[in-house]
């Protein structure tokens, strides 16, 4: 059984290189978190669907080749497998979407396996899950429900992309289902345009009077801001020569929410996700280089 059950739709990666080719990974934000979390040592499954293709194919392959449960992940004949590219600038990474129709954006309510969620220690989704389709927006509501009712723990990212919807509604429906979530992971950047707050302390304080118990805001190069109610801690970044920051706040949730379940405090908790996603930019794609906890440990032991 799965101590964290995330929903979410997978994607596969076309991450182009210095010389102009393109590195095929894989990617999807609740995919990537789930990764993060198993290669800690986490007990992990993933609930999705793929196209019954070469490429849905592959990512089951990589979810059970890293330890992810695949028991909710089906193969859906006649449908396809979400894609992304991702380009580099000097302004960072740009990522160009081709997901619409996927096997994921197709599941409703029926695919939501509630024995399993009302089993389970923890539920994480995003706001990328809620924004993907109007039936997966359903099926995730209806699964943090169940969480809910379950008192399984809600963990949830806002992560938002305007180009799947407009920011009115994306606000609207975010902030209802946060409103059953004790673990909120946003970004500084999409908390702002989401809340329309400027300051840590203001969109920290936001999500705790949503109903958030803890509370995990990632600054970007700035480190990170916890809090669990008692006062905010931040986390000063870790000095990386960054490659690539595909996948970097994924690699936070991920390890975060595998420190939690292993009764870690929040703060500690965010000390050593801290340190993993900065060691995730130091190569491409979103997960080849999502650290193991050694590299963490090694980390640690040579920034002491």
């Amino acid at each position: 059984m799965a101590d964290l059950l995330c929903l979410g739709e997978p994607l596969v990666e076309f991450n182009v290189q210095p010389d102009g080719s393109y590195r095929r990974g894989f990617g999807g934000d609740v995919s990537n978190v789930a990764i993060s979390a198993a290669r800690q040592g986490a007990a992990v499954g993933m609930i999705s669907r793929v196209g019954a293709d070469p490429f849905g194919e592959d990512i089951v392959n990589l979810w059970q080749n890293e330890g992810v449960d695949t028991e909710f992940a089906a193969k859906i004949p006649d449908q396809d497998t979400g894609l992304y590219f991702v380009h580099h600038d000097r302004e960072g990474h740009h990522f160009i979407y081709r997901r619409q129709g996927s096997a994921c954006s197709l599941m409703t309510g029926a695919d939501i396996p509630a024995a399993a969620i009302a089993d389970t220690k923890m539920f994480y989704a995003s706001g990328i899950t809620i924004a993907v389709s109007s039936t997966l927006r359903a099926a995730t509501a209806e699964a943090v429900a169940i969480a809910r009712k379950a008192s399984t723990t809600v963990a949830f990212d806002p992560n938002l992309r305007e180009r799947l919807w407009p920011l009115d509604q994306a606000r609207a429906v975010t902030h209802e289902i946060m409103r059953d979530c004790a673990i909120a992971l946003p970004g500084l950047d999409d908390a702002r345009r989401l809340t329309g707050l400027h300051s840590p302390e203001d969109i920290i304080n936001f999500y705790h009077d949503l109903g958030a118990a803890v509370v995990a805001l990632t600054l970007g190069g700035d480190g990170v801001a916890v809090s669990s109610g008692d006062g905010i801690s931040t986390i000063p970044p870790l000095d990386v020569s960054v490659i690539d920051a595909t996948g970097a706040g994924d690699c936070f949730n991920g390890i975060f929410l595998s420190d939690i379940l292993r009764g870690r405090r929040p703060e500690d908790a965010a000390e050593t996700a801290n340190i993993g996603a900065a060691l995730s930019t130091t190569g491409f794609g979103a997960v080849a280089p999502i650290p193991f906890p050694i590299d963490i440990k090694k980390t640690k032991e040579t920034s002491a």
